[in-house]
This record gives structure tokens, C-alpha cells and sequence, in this order.
């Protein structure tokens, strides 16, 4: 029998309408966990017990009254250290808005609230979250739930952790190159990235503003849908959210008449045997609950990681200008003006988002623009065309989520080229801007595989009926 925070949000709504347990329950039972294993794993920077506890108790009131606000009224969750929460301390995994409390909610977490739910605090992340680790966090890395010498992927790590070691029933991630994705995989949960404008990023702490998207990491895709149901939508707040018409759950019981497409330069290679094997497991498993599958041909697969580079370091140059020690965060005093900008910047970011700045300053740089810049925006459209072309014969595209499974601590930290393939079969779907789910599809040498599956834009109740047809089917 599970236990209260083993609970999916399905099973723990279900069992708060007939009285089984109480959301004060659940709360603790995740507050519990929490104390009793967090001081090894890191998932969390901060707790909100005595808050959680009382949302919960409101929560369990109002269900007396029959004032039920939805499936998540009363569900405890986290929330990644790049969400503005009011009230709270928010400083994206840097030095540099260390103290940092923000004066108002992302829209996501003023959604989320409305809904009644129980937020238990907040997660650690690669600083600013720039990483697939979980390790370039100024407060120290995550580990992995089920080996701790082992990264839990990033940036999202704190997330993927949290969700993973039962702290709590769900958790919100940012994924910009892959950040919910490839730690959901890494650590054996579901990671939901909707189409890019699906989900209004104010109140996200901008990484690279075109790529950002925010999105949940849950145990079972029936809850990835939940919470996203509860916070889609046009957003005044957000301009580039869009008024397409809104996601509703749609359900499958099989994959009759459904066309599987394996991109053909993602499977050639990149990928460890371990994983290879794995996944294609769980694509046999597709085609015995109906699928066709066929190998495609989606070009520009690897010139997708280079152009994203480009243009993600661009953004985040441009991006990261506003943290300059005047308006909040750390301040380095009794220096001139110039210099109090340059040392502040100096001293606040850690090393690879200084990389990151440089990197993009570089690429827009006057004689270096039309070489780097233009090109990968250039470089960006031909990406879309081929993912658009190869979507029309097909359904949804399917490959691992990451090339290999979770590596040790510290193993990639010193070569960043190595860090940075971490993303190789994740960031397609951002510079696409489409829907991107990675479902638990088994284990190699003890430690979880992801299966990836990308959608058509604003397909998300059929990508995530095709994920659930999976996840029924294989257990």
C-alpha cells in the first residue's frame, strides 16, 4: 500500500473526496520525508512548513463545506527557485540575488494558489538555470534519489528530486533546453514541456526568453495534465502567450491508426547501449497497443544544439544586463559607480553563467552579428521546417530523452561541451517551441531511462494521450 506522499494528485484527490485522509495528512506525511531525508539529497533551499500546514488545513475546511476549487485543492507541491512566490525568498540558485524576496506571484503560482494548493517550498537549480546537473547551484548541488554519488540532471534537479523521493505530489520546473525533460528522466518521473506561449513566463526569472517555458515534473502523465490544465493561458502579463483555444484532457485507450516517428539521425548514434536497448523496449510496447512505427528523416538535428547555444547565450546576455547591484540582490558597496556594476557582476554570478554572458555578448557583437547571431536564427528556421515536415506523416516523434543515464558528480563539470550534449535530443523541441513530454520507461544498471515523445504545436491532449497509452500499458 502506498504511502500518503507516495500518492499521485489523482489518487490523493479521489481519496480526499470520500474522506479517506485529509490534506493535513498528506502535508505532513511530505514535511516528514522531507526532514527525515533532504539533508543528503538537497532538493530543497527552503521549507515552508508552518504555511504548507495551514493552506492544508484551509484546504480540508473548505472540503468540509463542499467548496471544493478543483483536482489540486489541497495537494502538496514545490516549486522551482525561479518562480516568483510572494513573500518569499526567490534567487534563482545565484549569489547574486541572494536575499532576494520577491513583492509579488508568478502568474503560475497566483494559478496555483486560486486552485488551493499546498506549496511546501521552494527547489534548487542550476544557477540561473544554466546546467544539466544541478551542481552549478551557489548553495551547493542536488544528488540523485537513488544513487548520491550521481548528478539528478538539471536544471530543474531540485524538482526532479523532490517529485522523485516523495517530498512532494508534484513540482513546477523551468525547461529552457531540456530543464524539466532530462532530469525527469534522469530521476524516473514524467516531465511535461507545453508548447512554447502555452504558459504565461511572468513572474519566471528569465533565463533566455524565447525558449523559456515552464511546465510540471509528476509522477503519472494523468497529473502532468492536471496541473497544466490549471495553468494554461492567455496572460495581459505576457505577450507572447497565446489565445489558442485551451487544453482539456483527452484521453485514449489505445494507438489504433497512430504513426510513431524514429528520427533517423537521433538513433544512428549518441546514445549508450543501455539506453538504446531501453527505449526501444518501450517502443515495442507502443506498436503492441497499436502504433505504426517508421524512421523518419528530420535533418539539422545536430546543428539544433549549436544554433540553441547561440541564441540562448545571446538572450542571456541580453537577459542578465538588469542584475547590476542597484535595484535588489547583492550589491558590492563604497566603489565608484563602473565599478560597482563590475564587481558586483563579478562577485554575484558563478562561472558558467559568466561563460554563458560572454559567450552571447561575443556572438552580438558589431563584426561578429551575421556570423553568429543571424545565422542560428537562420539556422533556427530550417530547424522548424524540418520538424513541420516530418509532423505531417507523422503523429509525434519519439527517441530517448537523454543520451545516457545519470552520470557521477563532478564527472562533466570541467568540460562544458560535455555538459552541454547533455541536451542533444531535448533541445529540438525549444528552438521548435513545440510539446515535449519524457516518460519513465524502465532502468539500465539500476538507474531510470526517459522516453521522449515531441508533438505538433498545441497538441498537447494527443502527445499526452499517446504518453498515457505508454505508461498504462507498461505497467
Amino acid at each position: 500500500m502506498k504511502r500518503l506522499n507516495e500518492l499521485t494528485i489523482a489518487e490523493a484527490h479521489r481519496m480526499f473526496n470520500r474522506g479517506d485522509i485529509s490534506s493535513v495528512d498528506v502535508t505532513q506525511a511530505c514535511l516528514d520525508e522531507i526532514h527525515s531525508l533532504d539533508g543528503s539529497l538537497h532538493a530543497f533551499l527552503d521549507t515552508y512548513a508552518e504555511d504548507a500546514l495551514m493552506s492544508a488545513k484551509q484546504a480540508d475546511i473548505r472540503r468540509e463545506r463542499g467548496d471544493i476549487n478543483g483536482q489540486l485543492d489541497g495537494i502538496p507541491i514545490a516549486l522551482k527557485d525561479n518562480l516568483l512566490h510572494q513573500g518569499k525568498t526567490v534567487t534563482a540558485g545565484s549569489k547574486i540575488l541572494s536575499g532576494y524576496v520577491s513583492v509579488t506571484d508568478a502568474t503560475v503560482v497566483r494559478k496555483l494558489k486560486e486552485q488551493g494548493v499546498v506549496i511546501l517550498g521552494r527547489t534548487n537549480m542550476d544557477e540561473f538555470a544554466m546546467g544539466s546537473s544541478t551542481e552549478r547551484s551557489v548553495y551547493g548541488p542536488t544528488r540523485h534519489p537513488r544513487d548520491p554519488d550521481r548528478v539528478p540532471g538539471g536544471s530543474s534537479g531540485g524538482s526532479a528530486v523532490a517529485t522523485a523521493a516523495n517530498f512532494c505530489l508534484a513540482s513546477l520546473g523551468s525547461d529552457t533546453g531540456g530543464s524539466i525533460r532530462q532530469p525527469a528522466s534522469f530521476c524516473g518521473v514524467v516531465g511535461f514541456k507545453p508548447t512554447y506561449g502555452r504558459v504565461s513566463r511572468s513572474g519566471l526569472i528569465a533565463m533566455a526568453s524565447s525558449f523559456d517555458q515552464i511546465g510540471p515534473l509528476t509522477r503519472s502523465v494523468e497529473d502532468a495534465a492536471i496541473i497544466f490544465e490549471a495553468i494554461q493561458g492567455q496572460d495581459p502579463l505576457d505577450q507572447t502567450t497565446s489565445d489558442h483555444m485551451l487544453f482539456h484532457p483527452a484521453w485514449r485507450d489505445d494507438l489504433n491508426g497512430v504513426r510513431i516517428g524514429l528520427p533517423r539521425q537521433a538513433w544512428e548514434g549518441g546514445m549508450s547501449n543501455g539506453v538504446r536497448k531501453t527505449v526501444s523496449t518501450a517502443v515495442e510496447v507502443m506498436e503492441s497497443a497499436g502504433a505504426t512505427v517508421v524512421e523518419i528523416n528530420l535533418p539539422y538535428t545536430d546543428e539544433a544544439l549549436a544554433a540553441y547555444y547561440i541564441l540562448m547565450s545571446c538572450e542571456v546576455s541580453a537577459n542578465l544586463a538588469r542584475f547590476d547591484g542597484m535595484r535588489y540582490g547583492l550589491r558590492l558597496e563604497d566603489l565608484p559607480l563602473f565599478e560597482t556594476y563590475a564587481q558586483t557582476r563579478a562577485e554575484g554570478f558563478g562561472a558558467e553563467v559568466k561563460r554563458r554572458i560572454l559567450l552571447g555578448t561575443y556572438a552580438l557583437s558589431q563584426g561578429y552579428y551575421d556570423a553568429y547571431y543571424l545565422q542560428a536564427k537562420k539556422v533556427q528556421t530550417l530547424i522548424r521546417h524540418a520538424y513541420e515536415t516530418a509532423l505531417r506523416d507523422v503523429d509525434v516523434l519519439l527517441m530517448p530523452t537523454t543520451p545516457t543515464t545519470a552520470f557521477k558528480i563532478g564527472e562533466k563539470t570541467v568540460d562544458p561541451l560535455a555538459m552541454y550534449l547533455e541536451d542533444i535530443f531535448t533541445v529540438g523541441a525549444n528552438v521548435t517551441g513545440l510539446p515535449a513530454v519524457s516518460v519513465p520507461c524502465g532502468f539500465f544498471e539500476g538507474l531510470p531511462v526517459g522516453m521522449h515523445l515531441i508533438g505538433r504545436p498545441f497538441g498537447e491532449a494527443e502527445l499526452l494521450a499517446f504518453a498515457r497509452v505508454y505508461e498504462e500499458k507498461a505497467l
